[in-house]
Formats: C-alpha cells, sequence, structure tokens
C-alpha cells in the first residue's frame, strides 16, 4: 500500500534540504558526530558516528515531521495532524505540532512499548491504540484522517519529509568535509534518499551505502525490479526500520543516488548495538546500530573516512535486555546450559565449584527437583554464564563433562 499523494511525488532537490535546514534552525539540535577508534581499527580508515540518536525525541524523524507540518497551509493547520507509528515518527510528529501549535492524533500499535506511548503523549499528542501491527495502524489513521479532514503525515513518503531527513546530510558534509562514505540504514528510505539528494549533489564522489535488517528487506528486490516491491510479514528486532514496502517517493531517489544496499543479520545487529553501548558509551536501537552491523559485517569494504549514521537510541528497555543478551551470546559471551545432577545435599555446591574454577561468571540459577522427567534422585539445573569468548564456552563445556555432568541440548 503507498500512502504518497499527487503533491508529494516530485523530486527532491538541494535548494529544498537547505531550506528545510533553515526552518529547522533552533528546532532540531545539529547532533554530535564522534570518531571510534575501535570501529577504525577494524575497517582500517577512520569511522565517525552521527548521533541522532541524541536528536530531540531520540531520533531524526523531528526534522522531517516539522518540515512537513510547518508547510502545511493554514486551513489544514487548523484541521490537525494524524500520524501511524509503533515510536520514533510518532514522537517526532507530536513534538512538532507542539512547537507549531498544530493539533495531532497518533495511532500507535495496541504492543507498541509503554516508554514510546508515554512520551508520545508527553509531547502533546492524543495517543489512540488501535491493531496488532502497524499496518492496521496505518489503516486507521488513513481512515481518521478521511472522516475528520486530518492531514496524515507519512513517515517517509513525501518530499518535505525527505528533505527534512535530508538536513542529516548537510550537517555530515559540515562536521567531516573530507568523508568517502556515508553508511546509513533504511526502512521506507525517507532518511537514506534525504541524505543521498543533499551529499550526491555537493560531493558526487562520496558513496552512500543503504542498510537493511534481512527479515525485512523490501529495497534489494525492489531495486531489481525497478518498482517498489512488498515483502510479506518482515521480521526483525529493529522495528525502525522493518518496513515491508519502500515509498514510491524515496524509492526512486535510492535508485537514482543510493550506491548500494546491503543486509545484515539479527545477530549482527545485536552485537553491534552492544558495540556501541560498550566502546562509544551510546545507547542506539537496533534500527540505528545498523550501520554498525554492516561495518562489522564486512569491515574491509568502506572506503573511509566513513559516516555510520545512528538514526535512533528510542529502545525499549525490556528489548535492550534481550537485545544485550543475544549480543553477548552471539560474541561467546554469554552462555545458557542445562544439565542434570544427582539430588543430594551439596551437589549444586560442588556444581558452582567446577565453574568457579573455570572462571564463568553465574548470572542466574534455576533449580527444579521435582518434575516427571527426573528421577527420583535427580535433578535439573539451568545456568545463566557470562564468558569471556568461544574459547572459554569451550572451556566451560569441557570442565563439565570432565566433572562427570550430563550436559542436556
Amino acid at each position: 500500500m503507498s500512502y504518497g499523494t499527487a503533491d508529494s511525488l516530485h523530486t527532491v532537490t538541494l535548494d529544498d534540504v537547505r531550506g528545510a535546514q533553515k526552518m529547522l534552525s533552533g528546532v532540531a539540535r545539529v547532533t554530535a558526530m564522534e570518531g571510534s577508534r575501535h570501529l577504525s581499527q577494524m575497517v582500517g580508515a577512520p569511522v565517525h558516528l552521527k548521533c541522532e540518536n541524541l536528536q530531540r525525541t531520540g531520533s531524526f524523524k523531528l526534522r522531517g515531521a516539522y518540515v512537513r507540518i510547518a508547510g502545511l497551509l493554514p486551513e489544514e493547520r487548523a484541521a490537525g495532524v494524524v500520524a501511524a507509528s509503533a515510536g520514533n515518527h510518532a514522537q517526532g510528529v507530536a513534538l512538532a505540532s507542539s512547537l507549531l501549535g498544530v493539533r495531532s492524533t497518533v495511532f500507535m500499535p495496541k504492543g507498541a512499548p509503554l516508554p514510546k506511548i508515554s512520551a508520545t503523549r508527553d509531547y502533546g499528542a492524543e495517543v489512540r491504540l488501535h491493531g496488532q501491527v502497524v499496518d492496521e495502524t496505518l489503516a486507521a489513521a488513513t481512515r481518521y484522517a478521511h472522516d475528520t479532514g486530518a492531514v496524515f503525515i507519512h513517515p517517509f513518503d513525501h518530499a518535505d519529509i525527505i528533505a527534512g531527513q535530508g538536513t542529516v546530510g548537510l550537517e555530515i558534509l559540515e562536521q567531516c568535509p573530507e568523508v568517502r562514505t556515508v553508511v546509513v540504514g533504511i526502512g521506507g528510505g525517507g532518511l537514506a534518499a534525504g541524505i543521498a539528494v543533499a551529499v550526491k549533489s555537493l560531493r558526487p564522489d562520496v558513496r552512500i551505502v543503504g542498510v537493511q535488517a534481512e527479515g525485512a528487506a523490501a529495497y534489494p528486490p525492489s531495486l531489481a525490479a525497478g518498482r517498489p516491491v512488498s515483502v510479506q510479514h518482515p521480521a526483525t528486532m529493529a522495528d525502525g526500520i522493518k518496513v515491508g514496502r519502500p515509498g514510491d517517493v524515496p524509492f526512486a531517489i535510492v535508485d537514482e543516488l543510493v550506491d548500494e544496499v546491503r543486509t545484515v543479520s539479527e545477530d549482527e545487529l545485536s552485537a553491534a548495538l552492544l558495540l556501541c553501548l560498550e566502546r562509544a558509551k551510546l545507547v542506539v536501537e537496533p534500527a540505528g546500530a545498523s550501520p554498525v552491523a554492516a561495518l562489522l559485517s564486512r569491515p574491509g569494504t568502506f572506503e573511509g573516512p566513513v559516516v555510520a549514521v545512528l538514526s535512533g537510541g528510542n529502545v525499549d528497555p525490556v528489548l535492550m535486555e534481550r537485545v544485550l543478551r543475544h549480543g553477548m551470546a552471539a560474541q561467546g559471551r554469554y552462555l545458557a546450559v542445562r544439565l542434570r545432577l544427582t539430588d543430594r545435599p551439596g551437589a549444586l555446591a560442588t556444581l558452582l565449584g567446577v565453574l568457579s574454577a573455570v572462571d564463568a561468571n553465574v548470572l542466574d540459577v534455576s533449580h527444579v527437583r521435582t518434575d516427571p522427567r527426573l528421577g527420583l534422585t535427580e535433578a535439573e539445573v539451568e545456568l545463566h554464564l557470562e564468558t569471556k569468548g568461544p574459547a572459554h564456552c569451550a572451556e566451560v563445556g569441557g570442565a563439565l563433562r570432565e566433572a562427570g555432568y550430563t550436559v542436556i541440548d
């Protein structure tokens, strides 16, 4: 389904992006650009992180939302605006509307994280929970727009949105004029398209690399087909780029100006989020970490200096915990084992002694003594361990087997 409108289907120009930059002066932050020594060593060239996770509302979305709403006619503003989003776009529309004195209604899925719902309300929007997935929420928002006359603010499929997001590209060139490669996550394509317009207009030699999650990668088949193609049931932890179909407006720009679109796995996204937290001390959501995931996946294939755009930092704490554990497990730093032992006094203490001898840090223990699957003198123990890497995981497993324990797969 496309939500582009006839007036939105025109080419976005450098003048549009420059106009958006003037409009956003004093509204959106010029976000920091931080060097990463660790990533630079991996890539073999300077790597800089463009920290849109530190933007107001926690993502780049405020830029496009503000430009779109600011461009409405007086009668359109009077009718209010409506949007549909699971998080970042919702907050961007809510704050932009409040700053401009426009009434906003935001539809969010019933399963949206509570912190994002609360933040959207705090920014001034009326929040309505509808549907279990974003497609259902989008349908409800468009019906509301039709019934009330409110202006639907699309998250990516409009020229004004793209122009606003393109101001990130202008800042990249100002902050890192020697840049050779820009890496940016792609969902619907608004951010990548805007950055591509700004950067390629001024520096056509700079390479633009888009990144999608493997389970929600609509751009590779769309680019191959020469038109937007839908991916059924997109699935990824990176909800900020979990989009089933490219937008018509950004697709045309991406097709022309973006040099390459790569995909990354869930393990690579987890590892990237963990790296941002540990090495850069930055809280980044999975979608925002996707450019870093691409650098980790194929570090020797980027010409530097490289700028990786951290597009957002609005990560649900529950998801953060799951992703961090997943990332640690992918690096061999987190190990879950289940085993059986004789149910006798001191048996658990003996097991913990074996783990202590190989320097495995026990994070959690589950001890089951009554279960139909167990013999009369058996107990089952599940342990969650902090380890030091794949070699250490193998050492822990070997120590348990050597001590006579049966590890259950």
